[in-house]
């Protein structure tokens, strides 16, 4: 690149690595996606440390662990004293934009779309994106009165569209915009597919036919039973699990149309000229269950919940069509992508460039129920190129896999002879890493004894 490098970060929300055609599914209608492949660094093992929405976004853009973040559950404030991402960009002469989701601050349980929840005022919680800020906390659902985002007022400005359509189109004017001044920018689409409700009219019926004739079938490790270790998010009925099949037509349908708003982004980098300029990122926060291992959503160890793709265009940089198998988590993407973009990293971030230092684990962990305090439910686990190793706070059961022979887990290695070297390295180096950023593996009721008054859920 001849000159300081653009940033555009594309993130989907619940897409997981193995739902994508360049990862090998036969059933992923996604070309755009598998083009973008094959010109990119793929990091095939990066995975969500804590697949949850809000604590994967805290640690996105503070670089640091959810211990240290507190965004320990979903629905609560990220408070406003780390040094983030947006505050490096905008210290370095960048122009930012954000479009989306936003999932940071909102503090009241189920209360989605009242404005107190929905708009992140101007100032200090839009954590350093000052520029353009086209966001909404969260919702889910694509169409309608529910779709919606918020300017610099509590207005709700209606999506006149498909959700991810409307927000596409916003990214696309502000790239013309952007290519029109003389500055760097970084743009952030957080789009919110394919995130469930997967319902025939939460997505465009032109894409839900493509799947009209594709056989879904139930994972094969599939169990009938659920995961005694789930949350409430994580269970499903006997009509739930019935239904998984036709969720999986709505989720490979959104996905479907994410590839092609993705294809459109793409050519309108090239139309105006910014391909020689611009590190383009497209990623997920974390994957999803589909009743695998006996869960339905995400908050687990289980490589359908933490493994998400992460290919990075970087004209000029590593040779294209390269797979990386450093294990990038999410506290390693700030300080990866500021190191490729030559800009100075936070002290206190707490995660590494993976270019610079590549490491051969990372720790994960869930420190609660999806999103409300509740004990039972926190574990934390090593995972190297090859194994995942993870334990339980509630009664101290661990697991082991190897996800290369095994790539659906369904042998827990844990407590076989064969591999007691290993499984004893793994807990050593996941103790290691806990005491280097100061994680007590405490139970989710100490965070909410704990946190900053102002930024815990409100009844």
């Amino acid at each position: 690149m001849s000159k300081q490098p653009n940033l555009i970060y594309v993130m989907a929300d619940q897409l997981r690595h193995q739902s994508l055609g360049y990862t090998g599914d036969a059933l992923a209608q996604t070309p755009f996606l598998d083009a973008f492949a094959a010109q990119s660094i793929d990091m095939c093992n990066a995975v969500s440390g804590h697949p949850v929405c809000a604590p994967y976004r805290a640690s996105l853009f503070t670089g640091k662990y959810t211990p240290s973040t507190g965004m320990v559950i979903n629905e609560i404030r990220l408070a406003t004293n780390h040094r983030c991402f947006g505050h490096v960009l905008n210290e370095s002469g960048y122009d930012t934009s954000y479009i989306g989701k936003w999932h940071l601050y909102a503090n009241q349980v189920g209360n989605h779309y009242d404005a107190k929840n929905s708009f992140v005022p101007k100032g200090s919680d839009r954590l350093g994106f000052d520029d353009f800020f086209a966001a909404y906390n969260f919702h889910h659902e694509y169409y309608g009165a529910a779709a919606y985002y918020h300017l610099d007022t509590p207005e709700k400005i209606y999506c006149n569209g498909y959700e991810p359509d409307v927000q596409t189109d916003m990214a696309i004017e502000r790239l013309k915009f952007h290519k029109s001044q003389d500055k760097p920018f970084a743009l952030f689409l957080s789009l919110g597919t394919p995130h469930d409700p997967w319902e025939p009219w939460n997505v465009p019926g032109e894409y839900y036919e493509r799947f009209n004739d594709t056989n879904f079938a139930l994972p094969s490790n599939y169990k009938p039973d659920n995961d005694p270790y789930g949350d409430r998010w994580a269970r499903l009925n006997e009509n739930q699990r019935n239904e998984l099949t036709d969720w999986m037509r709505c989720y490979y349908a959104m996905t479907a149309n994410l590839n092609d708003n993705f294809g459109r982004l793409l050519q309108t980098v090239s139309s105006l000229e910014l391909d020689n300029d611009t590190i383009i990122v497209f990623t997920s926060d974390h994957g999803e269950m589909f009743g695998a291992q006996g869960r339905r959503g995400k908050n687990i160890f289980y490589e359908e919940a933490v493994r998400v793709p992460f290919l990075i265009r970087q004209p000029g940089g590593v040779a294209a069509g390269t797979k990386n198998d450093a294990c990038l988590n999410a506290p390693d993407i700030m300080p990866t992508l500021l190191g490729l973009m030559n800009l100075p990293c936070p002290n206190e971030a707490e995660g590494v460039d993976v270019f610079a230092n590549p490491p051969t684990g990372t720790l994960m962990m869930g420190t609660g129920a999806t999103a409300i305090y509740q004990d039972g439910h926190e574990w934390r686990a090593w995972r190297t190129r090859q194994f995942t190793y993870a334990t339980y706070l509630v009664d101290g059961a661990t697991f082991l896999f190897d996800n290369i022979n095994d790539p659906l887990q369904k042998v827990n290695l844990s407590g076989n002879s064969k591999y007691a070297q290993v499984e004893a390295e793994m807990k050593k180096n996941m103790a290691s890493e806990m005491h280097r950023i100061g994680d007590g593996f405490h139970p989710c009721s100490y965070y909410e004894k704990n946190r900053i008054a102002d930024r815990i859920i409100q009844p």
